[in-house]
């Protein structure tokens, strides 16, 4: 059994003012977005001088990536949540909860989600930590398939020729999430997720304005149509 070793005081107080920068720089992205990150405000705003704060982070985009990793852990632990609490034989319900867990948490925190899945920032480019992150609600849906598949399962609809390039993109998609999932499978899941965050996002983002007045019972609609399609 390893030790777990205490951390020290320097290191729980750097810890400490990490998150408080952190805290600040998502006030900012709330109040004025993404793009108009600033470290000098962020450093005002937690009573550093400018100088100060690149011992913590040391750049904008450092800073940005905390945040964007933070958001996908957030939104990974509330969907696991979710579905960890339904019995592992109820594939459909899986899927469901994984679904609801992430539109409650989207609509919980709107700028985060934003954040992660709204428009780019400008200039900025995602760098490989937030790769894992990112991948936490994908491998959830994933799972849901491979458990389907080694039962047999298989999606409502056959695929016919798929051209050579979404092949390539098909084995580079299954070693990220080490999946042996068929090619049907991994395609109707692809299309489920995307779908997923299509709808949450046009609920989010205003979309569904003066058209969808239910959005609850028209998300599990979908979701349940998703489920359909997918064969659980």
């Amino acid at each position: 059994m390893t030790r777990r070793i205490p951390a020290t005081a320097r290191a729980r107080a750097r810890a400490s003012i990490s998150d408080e920068i952190k805290a600040a720089a998502l006030s900012q992205v709330q109040a004025d977005g993404a793009a108009a990150l600033s470290l000098r405000a962020v450093a005002r705003e937690v009573g550093m001088v400018s100088s100060a704060i690149y011992r913590y982070f040391a750049s904008r985009d450092e800073l940005l990536t905390a945040l964007i990793v933070d958001a996908y852990d957030a939104l990974g632990a509330a969907a696991e949540q979710g579905e960890a609490a339904i019995a592992r034989r109820d594939l459909r319900a899986r899927w469901l909860a994984t679904g609801r867990a992430v539109r409650a948490w989207a609509l919980e925190h709107p700028h985060e989600y934003a954040l992660i899945h709204g428009s780019p920032v400008p200039g900025y480019a995602a760098p490989d930590a937030t790769i894992g992150p990112a991948t936490r609600v994908p491998r959830l849906l994933m799972g849901v398939l491979e458990d389907h598949h080694a039962l047999g399962g298989c999606p409502r609809h056959p695929v016919g020729r798929i051209p050579a390039g979404v092949r390539t993109d098909l084995r580079a998609i299954q070693a990220a999430l080490a999946t042996d999932v068929p090619d049907s499978s991994l395609l109707a899941g692809l299309a489920g997720w995307t779908e997923l965050y299509g709808t949450v996002s046009f609920e989010l983002f205003g979309q569904f304005q003066n058209v969808i007045a239910d959005r609850e019972r028209y998300f599990d609609t979908q979701m349940r149509r998703i489920a359909d399609d997918l064969g659980l």
